[in-house]
């Protein structure tokens, strides 16, 4: 053989070994990719507790619903009459004087105990009530004996702004010891029942009041 071919045939067998040399005996391990992160579903979210309607306060207090009122004038007791209605006593008004004559005799009526006594001498009668509308009953009866015909007692009143002028309750009720009603239908605007009494001839005087609501 050609020397130079031999050269050849060396170096080409060289490069063969030098290569299989140079590889790993152990079998190339391949690193296992790290498994992916498993993501839990996040929980609902938990709705806030829905707010409870509370009714609200009323703004107002409720009307006040209007009841009788009835006084027994000149009287230091209250009375409860036959039929159970309750008199106050003497109450509301300014100046003036009381008597009571609990032994005296009234006719014309079937409740003669509003009339043994009175509220004499006074300038006014005041009482608190809810506005509305109301019918006004004013009790006389001439009890006084140094009263003995018309013309010796006469005033005037106004109630809730109606003028009664000189007004006589002998003359009215036709003598003494006899009951006499005045019922006055009113309207009240301003909380409260007013009455003035106006002397003429000797002191006004009244025996019983009733404030009765109307309807």
């Amino acid at each position: 053989m050609n020397p130079k071919h031999l050269l050849l045939v060396g170096a080409a067998i060289s490069s063969i070994i030098f290569s299989t040399g140079c590889q790993s005996s152990s079998p190339k391990t391949t690193a296992a990719a790290a498994p992916a992160a498993t993501v839990a579903p996040a929980a609902p979210a938990t709705p806030p507790p829905a707010a409870v309607a509370t009714p609200a306060a009323a703004a107002t207090a409720p009307a006040t619903v209007p009841v009788a009122i009835r006084i027994k004038a000149g009287s230091s007791t209250s009375l409860t009459n036959s039929d159970g209605t309750v008199w106050l006593a003497d109450q509301g008004f300014a100046d003036g004087e009381t008597a009571e004559r609990a032994d005296i005799q009234i006719t014309n009526t079937t409740e003669p105990a509003i009339y043994q006594s009175e509220h004499y001498g006074m300038t006014s009668f005041s009482q608190p009530v809810p506005n509305g509308k109301y019918t006004v009953k004013l009790h006389f009866a001439e009890t006084y004996e140094g009263i003995t015909d018309k013309g010796q007692r006469v005033f005037s009143f106004n109630v809730q702004g109606q003028d009664f002028k000189d007004f006589d309750v002998f003359d009215k009720a036709g003598g003494a010891l006899r009951a006499y009603v005045v019922t006055v239908p009113v309207e009240v605007t301003n909380g409260k029942l007013d009455i003035t009494f106006t002397p003429n001839v000797e002191n006004p005087e009244i025996n019983g009041i009733e404030i009765i609501p109307n309807p």
